[in-house]
């Protein structure tokens, strides 16, 4: 089992797209894969239609006893599941609250997976807090989009001194550019001093109108726009992600 985390420090930056299509992808390609949307907004649920049971309690994910299974839910697509979101800010402070005793309880609760799926990608809500050290101590890779911008560039720093503070392994955190538009001349100057870092896949996601269509078909790209440039961006990177993880 291999766990993604799709994280940024702020929102706006393709970071739930990215998690609903490499999702999708790595299920398409045969793999048992669960996403667990932690984000309050839910927006990978709403892209997969898929709603909480309606007597789903957050300490039975987060507690000490919690039962992942028992919470989970198929998607319309084969070899994929979903933990879907409580939307209601009260569940996301039931959840910091919970991690604030351990710094490795998520990673002990997603043992329960081990022999159930291959990959298991969260998509993380934004911000630094007890539960996102939850989150990066729990996955094997740290998934951030970036937009080639100063202060998306900023918030890039900001993260790798979080890491860095909470002695978080910091070889877990790798990037790729996200919403790139070339024709800036900002967007390529950023690319070209940030892939010095060697934290960033060399295919990125150009800023497309496919992609904020997910919203209206509430579905990942392959399903409505497979001979999209979009979409094959967005294999054309998951199979880099796939070769070094793999």
């Amino acid at each position: 089992m291999f766990t993604f985390a799709l994280f940024n420090l702020k929102g706006g930056v393709g970071k739930t797209a990215s998690c609903v299509n490499f999702a999708y992808l790595a299920a398409k390609d045969g793999y048992k894969t669960l996403l667990w949307d932690i984000d309050p907004q839910g927006a990978t649920s709403f892209y997969y239609k898929v709603k909480p049971k309606q007597k789903v309690m957050m300490v039975d994910l987060v507690g000490k006893d919690a039962a992942l299974v028992e919470n989970i839910m198929a998607t319309e697509y084969e070899n994929l599941d979903i933990i879907p979101a409580d939307v209601t800010a009260k569940a996301h402070d039931i959840m910091i609250g919970e991690m604030q005793g351990s710094k490795k309880r998520l990673a002990t609760i997603l043992k329960q997976l081990k022999s159930e799926y291959d990959f298991i990608f969260i998509d993380c809500p934004p911000g630094l807090s007890s539960l996102a050290e939850n989150i990066f101590n729990a996955a094997d890779i740290v998934l951030m989009p970036i937009i080639p911008t100063t202060l998306s560039v900023r918030t890039y720093h900001m993260v790798k001194d979080f890491f860095k503070e909470k002695s978080i392994d910091q070889k877990k955190m790798t990037c790729f550019f996200t919403m790139t538009d070339l024709r800036r001349n900002m967007h390529n100057e950023v690319m070209e001093e940030l892939y010095k870092d060697k934290r960033f896949f060399e295919n990125y996601i150009p800023y497309l109108s496919d992609v904020e269509k997910m919203g209206v078909h509430k579905a990942p790209l392959e399903e409505f726009a497979r001979s999209s440039y979009a979409a094959q961006c967005y294999r054309e990177l998951w199979e880099e992600i796939k070769e070094g993880v793999l």
